[in-house]
């Protein structure tokens, strides 16, 4: 039950500030060089093999970056707000309502999940559990690529734009994470910290980019 209320508010939550938040950051990518680099790196290696999931994908802005790279995409959120959003500025695009806790798709559908900054709102101790569905949706030789911030602590916020929220973001150690990643079945490529952009909140940012084994 508390789970559900958790995700409850998460949904709610996004979906009263939807409209403001692709405002804010559908365009965000234009700022964050690195960011770049690494999807254009799984567009690179991985979009021409079959689809990649922009896994909690907001407005789409991480979906659009990729299909203009020339990447099969799907984009999944838990917010309906957030899909409207991302329906209305990527009509190219198909976008998909889900839980990532348990994704309504077949074992390796996908070729990679770029999930950029949504693993920060599955309570800690479920973490482990979507790791391991990103692992069973995932194709042999799929590309996992998680982006979020780097710390232990838990950032809630009652108002977001003058719109009453409930949300929590939870900093995540990298170390925890990469220990997650690996203990679900993945081989860890890169782990990546950088210092915040002047645009950013003040927090370090995390990547971890992993792969899922190909078949013997």
């Amino acid at each position: 039950m508390k789970n559900e209320i958790y995700f409850q508010n998460t949904e709610q939550g996004y979906d009263s500030v939807a409209v403001e938040y692709a405002r804010q950051f559908f365009d965000e990518l234009e700022h964050k060089p690195l960011d770049r680099d690494l999807l254009q790196r799984m567009a690179r290696e991985v979009g021409e093999l079959g689809v990649i999931c922009d896994m909690g994908c907001g407005p789409g802005q991480v979906a659009r970056y990729l299909k203009d790279h020339s990447a099969e995409v799907v984009g999944l959120d838990l917010s309906e707000g957030m899909l409207v959003e991302a329906r209305r500025l990527n009509p190219d695009i198909s976008f998909l309502a889900g839980n990532m806790l348990s994704l309504s798709v077949p074992d390796s559908s996908w070729v990679g999940i770029a999930a950029f900054y949504s693993i920060i709102h599955i309570p800690r101790p479920q973490l482990p559990d979507a790791i391991q569905e990103f692992f069973r949706v995932l194709r042999p030789g799929g590309m996992l690529m998680l982006a979020f911030h780097a710390g232990d602590e838990t950032l809630h916020l009652d108002s977001w734009w003058e719109k009453p929220v409930s949300l929590d973001f939870n900093f995540l150690l990298p170390a925890e994470i990469r220990r997650q990643v690996e203990q679900s079945g993945f081989n860890i490529e890169d782990v990546i910290i950088r210092a915040p952009y002047s645009s950013e909140h003040i927090s370090q940012r995390a990547y971890i980019i992993a792969r899922k084994p190909t078949l013997e």
